[in-house]
């Protein structure tokens, strides 16, 4: 049976299982009141649907435009990356290509296909801790070394840490801002800071932005792409999962040199030819038509992010800290002696609570990871985040 085992075991073998899917089952078997539903703030994936105006347009577009049905270019539809380029030109007030943006299935493959284009089996990436656990995923299942950075109490890495990382084998820096899972947005001289240091060591600066558009500072989140040499260093990544409510049809995107793109452009055709066209098109017309609508939901997270830290006083008297919050995320520190993953299922069964534990996000021997909660607060309404915070405040288990 071991040898058989062996026999089978792949690339995928050195990856842990999904945590989204891990925590799911803790649900199985429990039942939950009406009075008290399940709280479910496990999931950075917007519950609803997009707006009604795009779904119209999307159904005219499959029913009546033949190539939504058809293979499209591998790096991308052309009208899209002219629209995305001209809406990162504006946003960071620089000037960037159509020829520097390629569209992906999602913004996870646009990590995949990065780190592809970077690294040979047995390099290494740094990636700050608590780490956004996918990113971690393929670059064990590529046979990448990841070199954990752990993030100070204020959930930020630090470039001087980050230096003393950098080997013969380093071939990028990933950045999440603002984070998953902490929710905090990396500070202008932070950013600067790793790409001096990615520039000064010839490696990269991987910075996914996938929930860019729930900056506190939409208009101009960094200065990055300012520098006149910026795609020799800086790679950055986006998705349309959560401005636009796609996370189904799988868009996202990748910003960097045509000399990476057409590394990049390799992996993408072996792996899906081309991203889906209906998906595309809702990509495109949002850009061109929601600026408003996403506003609006810009300002309605935010506000629900402040009334997360209003109420948090009501747990702060009982020792959690709220380590990190912003976008989709608040970081939560607990105080209680047993560790995150346990609590977690405790407050699944107990508390009808499904969030996650920071050991899903940090190698096993981070022992601080194991105080830490992830809360997905963006997808609950200001009376459910109350609510969240009462049923908390409620809970007991002994004291660490």
């Amino acid at each position: 049976m071991a040898l058989l085992h062996n026999y089978f075991a792949g690339r995928t073998s050195r990856s842990g299982y999904a945590p989204i899917k891990a925590a799911h089952g803790w649900l199985e078997g429990v039942e939950f009141s009406s009075e008290a539903p399940l709280i479910d703030v496990s999931q950075a994936a917007p519950s609803d649907p997009p707006p009604q105006v795009m779904r119209d347009a999307v159904a005219d577009y499959v029913q009546n435009v033949p190539q939504a049905h058809l293979y499209g270019p591998i790096l991308g539809m052309p009208e899209l990356r002219t629209q995305l380029s001209r809406h990162w030109s504006e946003t960071y007030n620089c000037d960037v290509g159509q020829d520097r943006v390629a569209i992906t299935s999602g913004c996870n493959q646009a990590f995949c296909a990065a780190i592809s284009a970077l690294t040979d089996e047995g390099d290494d990436i740094i990636l700050p801790t608590p780490w956004y656990f996918n990113h971690k995923m393929w670059l064990d299942i590529a046979g990448v070394k990841t070199q954990p950075l752990i993030c100070d109490t204020h959930m930020l890495p630090s470039a001087q840490d980050a230096e003393k990382l950098i080997g013969p084998k380093t071939r990028a820096i990933c950045l999440v801002s603002p984070n998953n899972p902490s929710g905090v947005e990396y500070p202008q001289s932070l950013l600067d800071a790793f790409y001096q240091l990615a520039k000064k060591n010839k490696i990269a600066l991987v910075l996914d932005e996938t929930y860019k558009d729930f900056h506190s500072n939409s208009q101009n989140p960094h200065a990055l792409l300012q520098n006149h040499d910026w795609d020799e260093t800086l790679i950055q990544l986006y998705s349309f999962s959560k401005s636009f409510r796609l996370t189904g049809h799988r868009v996202g995107a990748i910003i960097t040199s045509q000399h990476r793109m057409q590394e990049i452009e390799k992996f993408l055709d072996t792996v899906t030819i081309c991203p889906s066209q209906v998906g595309q098109f809702a990509a495109l017309w949002g850009l061109e038509n929601l600026d408003d609508w996403l506003a609006e939901q810009r300002n309605e997270i935010a506000l629900r992010r402040r009334h997360l830290q209003t109420h948090f006083h009501k747990i702060e008297i009982q020792g959690w800290k709220l380590l990190g919050s912003g976008a989709y995320f608040a970081y939560f520190e607990h105080p209680y002696e047993i560790n995150g993953m346990k609590l977690a299922q405790r407050l699944t069964r107990d508390a009808a609570i499904l969030c996650l534990p920071g050991e899903m996000f940090a190698p096993q021997d981070m022992h601080q990871a194991k105080r830490h909660l992830r809360v997905a607060f963006a997808n609950i309404a200001c009376p459910d985040i109350e609510n969240l915070l009462n049923r908390l405040s409620k809970f007991r288990l002994s004291l660490a």
